[in-house]
């Protein structure tokens, strides 16, 4: 369900083009490289919880990260991008493969720090997302 959400969260930012205006598509993307390619944004860590609302445990909550990486002496771009990505994040609900449904889609969180190098900026940025599984 995780890589689902993933794949969805990346197919919503590489179509919008506010997003791809100053990021490209090819630099967004799951790696573990570091330094990423500059601007970048990188899929970042997830985590799935139960959400406990019925006993069919049908509806996971899915916390996922987005790392926004930019070579600048400011956090200036990186704001930029983070706002590029809530403006693709408040376009409505992700399309998720057959069988599971985005009930819910929330920009919760970001943060914009200087990287200790001094070359870079970086945000962090946290989406929530309520699926819910279609189950017999």
């Amino acid at each position: 369900m995780e890589l689902e959400v993933q794949t969805a969260l990346r197919a919503r930012l590489v179509s919008h083009l506010a997003v791809t205006s100053l990021v490209p598509a090819s630099n967004i993307l799951d790696t573990n490289q570091r330094p990423a390619p500059r601007p970048s944004i990188i899929l970042g860590e997830s985590q799935a919880v139960d959400e406990g609302t019925s006993l069919r445990r049908s509806h996971t909550r899915i916390y996922h990260t987005l790392h926004v990486w930019t070579r600048e002496p400011s956090l200036e771009g990186a704001k930029a991008i983070g706002a590029s990505i809530r403006s693709a994040i408040r376009m409505g609900r992700l399309t998720l493969p057959q069988g599971l449904h985005c009930a819910d889609l929330l920009f919760a969180s970001q943060r914009f720090m200087r990287d200790p190098d001094g070359e870079h900026s970086h945000g962090v940025i946290t989406v929530e997302i309520l699926v819910s599984e279609d189950r017999p």
